[in-house]
Parts: structure tokens; sequence; C-alpha cells
């Protein structure tokens, strides 16, 4: 009996012993479990050079984490979705995230994009952070509690562009166009309410183009009659460089003002010597930044390239986020407190959020085409 006594006891002892190691196993399997992150933008397309460079800050970032033991113990996996900045195909990407699993998604690229997306991760607590998405809406209507930035909002931007064209270049009839998209429309509303309150200029011409189109021949007539001194464009720029391309076909000079959309090297690719001269908005030169500097360097060493547009604005949403995953876990709540309760040195400089989502402190500089590249000017 007492043999029998000892074998249930070692039995006991041994069932035990393997229901702790089985539940110390499937602790460390859950505490492995990779932090997903979305990464959603124009990844193809037309506008691939402005979603592509935030992969690659997404990845950079990831890598750097991950190198260091990750957050908490737990790997970052990203989870890359090409939304060729179409709102309908937004939508879809964004259901495809959800689906992923993702906690928090690093983008989108486009305003329009955004909005489109935005619901979809608001219903599943998923928070979205964007380097680029500037339509003012985005924050300041108070639907997407779920959105953040680390760029200036469109109305800044248009104060800048107006303020440059009536106290820099005294021009006192413009013409405002736009691509009729969230993104174009919305800066170009916001810079003709500002020229009109201002007072100091006309807004001769205020009209929509058909994006993808080939001929802007009347629109660009219509400018012409009106005898407009500067055009400020709202729109990317595709767009941006056959205007501005027909404009000098036609023997114009008339001075062309655009937004983050057109201050691109892909512009002054595509326009070639056309947009000599061509005036655009953009965040401002951050190359004193030390952590810039070392974004910069990171990218060059990987990719064999400079950087492309709104890098470091990624490169900074991605620090910011993971830092904020770091404080405040992987629930929607923890993360949103985290980001607005605290600062994290970035690329763009100290990241803070307001209650609304923009980043505190950043901001815009006025860049010049000059010998076939953008020179800041202020």
């Amino acid at each position: 009996m007492k043999s029998v006594r000892v074998f249930k006891i070692a039995l006991a002892l041994l069932v035990g012993a393997v229901i702790i190691l089985a539940f110390a196993a499937c602790q460390r399997e859950a505490e492995a479990q990779p932090v997903r992150i979305g990464v959603a933008g124009a990844h193809s397309g037309d506008l691939a050079s402005y979603g592509l460079p935030t992969v690659n800050a997404a990845e950079l970032v990831a890598e750097m984490y991950n190198e260091n033991g990750g957050i908490n113990g737990s790997r970052i996996q990203l989870f890359i979705e090409d939304d060729v900045c179409q709102p309908e195909v937004a939508a879809n990407t964004a259901a495809k995230l959800v689906g992923d699993g993702v906690v928090a998604v690093i983008g989108h690229i486009c305003s329009g994009a955004t909005f489109a997306a935005l619901g979809t991760y608001l219903d599943s607590d998923i928070l979205a952070i964007s380097p680029s998405a500037t339509a003012p809406d985005l924050t300041q209507s108070g639907d997407y509690p779920n959105f953040f930035r680390t760029i200036a909002s469109d109305d800044a931007q248009a104060q800048m562009q107006v303020s440059f064209a009536l106290d820099t270049l005294d021009v006192q009839r413009i013409a405002v166009l736009h691509d009729r998209g969230d993104y174009g429309r919305g800066l170009a509303e916001n810079a003709r309410d500002f020229i009109e309150a201002d007072g100091r200029a006309e807004v001769v011409v205020f009209d929509g183009v058909t994006p993808g189109a080939v001929d802007y021949s009347a629109i660009i007539a219509r400018i012409q009659q009106s005898n407009a001194d500067a055009i400020i464009y709202g729109g990317y720029h595709p767009e941006a460089s056959r205007i501005v391309g027909q404009m000098r076909d036609r023997g114009m000079d008339t001075l062309f003002i655009s937004g983050d959309g057109v201050k691109d090297d892909t512009f002054i690719q595509t326009a070639g010597p056309a947009s000599e001269g061509v005036y655009a908005t953009g965040p401002m030169d951050l190359s004193g930044n030390p952590v810039a500097v070392e974004a910069a360097q990171r990218h060059r060493d990987k990719y064999g390239e400079e950087p492309g547009p709104f890098f470091l604005e990624a490169y900074a949403a991605a620090l910011a986020l993971f830092n904020a995953i770091e404080i405040g876990g992987t629930t929607y709540e923890g993360i949103t407190n985290a980001l607005r309760n605290n600062t994290v040195d970035t690329s763009v400089g100290p990241v803070r959020f307001d209650a609304r989502g923009d980043a505190e402190g950043v901001g815009f500089a006025v860049y010049q085409v000059q010998n076939g590249e953008y020179v800041e000017l202020r």
C-alpha cells in the first residue's frame, strides 16, 4: 500500500509540474506575441513617391526597436498595405488591416484616403498616425479622436502661402485652383478665404481641375484672360507639372505657388525646366535635428538613396507610436493617452500631441525650385 501511495504522490507531483511548465510556456508565448502595426499609403501609382518613404521609415524604426528586444519584449511586425491614395481602396485597406489584428496604423498618406479609413479604425478601437494627411477637419471636426499627425494642417499651410504671395511677392490678382480632392480643395478654400479676409488682393479665378487630364488649356486660357499675377494650387504633382508645363509653353510667366503635394523632386523631374521658379510650402528643413540626421543616414545606409517626401515625419510618427505603446501598452486607450501625455524626441523635434491629435511645434516653410532643386526661402 505504501508503494501505491508513493506512486500516486509522485504522479500528482509530475502532473503538477507538467501543468506549471505548460502554463509557463503559454505565458511566454503570450508575451512573445508580436506588436502588429499597419503601414498604409500610396505604394504604387503616381503618388507612390509620397507613400514609399513612410514604409522605409517604419521599417527602419521597427528594425531599431527589434534589434534592442522589441517593445517590452515583443517584436514589432509590420503589415504594409497599398491604398494608391484612393478613398475607395483605402476603405478596403482599413478592413484588411483590422482583420490582420493591428493595434495601430502609420498612415494613411493622402487626406481623402485617411477620411475613408478612419471610421473603420474607430469602430475597432485602432488609431492612425499620419505623416502627411493635412486636411484641417481630420483633427478640427472632432469626429476622429483616433487620428494623430506629425505634420501641420492645411490652414497653417494656406496662411503661409497667402502671406508669402502678398507680403513677399506683392501680387494683387490671384487664381486659386484645386484638384477637387479633400486635400487639394481644402487647401484652396483656405487660401481663398485668407485672401478675401486680408483684402489686399483679389481672387480672379477659383475652380477645380480634372485629375489625370492631359490637356488643361481651357483653365489656363481663363487664367491668362484674368490677368492673374499668380496661381495658388491645391493638389498633387502630376496635375501641377502639366499645368505649369502648358502655361510655360504658352509663354505665360504667371507665378505658381503650391503646397506639400507638389514639394517633391518628382514634380521637378516631371515638369523639367518649367519647374524653375515654382514655389511650394512644405515641412520645415530638419537637417539640423540630430535625430533627423541619424534617420537620413540610416536610410542612405539601408536603401542606398536619399529619403523621400514625408520620410522624417513618418520616422517621427513611428518613434512616437512605439514609445506610446512601450508606455501605455497595446490597448487603444493606453496608446492614445500616452501619445497625449508624453513628449518624445523625434526627427521633427520633441513631439507631444494636443487633445485634437495635432503635434505641437511642427510647421511649414516656403521653398522655390532653383537650378533643379527645392531651396528653402523662409
